[in-house]
């Protein structure tokens, strides 16, 4: 906690008078263009990997990047959905796993969750991406993982379609989703090609997006 007092310390000495427009700015309104969800692992930052400063970003943070397919009983993840695109009205989606990912590794193994049941619960949610990578062949564990990392991506996609806002914005063609795999280590990103069904180099193919993917089936 001690280092955490410390960061807060050099921030207002340090970078909040030199950014102190931008937060004078921010204090009232807010005008991201983008809804940024991601696992909320700490080597994943996503205001850092695309270099965006305070209200750039509308970021939904959780284990294992999910969005829960829409139901009667709206959670948190549904709530932030539905205001970053009917309140703030962003223009794009961004959908972001990553490697060596905790949760994806534990549905990947067939971990047991005996001991985290709320986890465990909150993981069905990636059951189709489980379903499909169990019926695939993997030469190694690694490959297992990492291609349910990239499965959940593609299944988190489906399932945040069937949100009422994300549809009719969709419709309306004011709104682009995109799934991205980070890499920890290369710092590499990866991002799904709805027209081909693939994931392509993001650096390589920046104008790719996961939204003329057309699914049959979410969560």
């Amino acid at each position: 906690m001690k280092e955490i007092i410390e960061g807060f310390l050099k921030f207002r000495k340090d970078v909040y008078p030199a950014h102190q427009d931008l937060f004078k700015g921010l204090a009232h309104q807010q005008s991201p263009r983008t809804l940024f969800i991601s696992c909320s692992d700490s080597r994943l930052v996503p205001e850092l990997v695309t270099q965006h400063q305070p209200g750039g970003l509308f970021v939904i943070r959780n284990a294992g990047n999910i969005v829960p397919s829409y139901g009667p009983e709206p959670g948190g993840v549904t709530a932030s959905v539905e205001y970053a695109v009917t309140a703030l009205q962003v223009t794009d989606v961004v959908i972001c796993g990553h490697s060596d990912c905790g949760a994806m590794k534990a549905i990947a193994t067939c971990a047991c969750m005996d001991s985290m049941p709320a986890v465990g619960s909150w993981l069905r949610y990636a059951d189709s991406a489980r379903i499909v990578n169990q019926a695939r062949h993997h030469n190694s564990e690694r490959e297992r993982i990492e291609a349910m990392v990239h499965e959940n991506v593609i299944a988190q996609l489906a399932n945040i379609q069937t949100h009422p806002s994300v549809r009719l914005a969709l419709e309306e063609g004011r709104l682009f989703l995109h799934g991205w795999v980070y890499d920890i280590e290369s710092g590499h990103i990866e991002t799904y090609d709805g027209t081909r069904r693939t994931f392509v180099p993001l650096a390589e193919h920046t104008e790719v997006c996961a939204t003329p993917v057309q699914f049959a089936t979410a969560v």
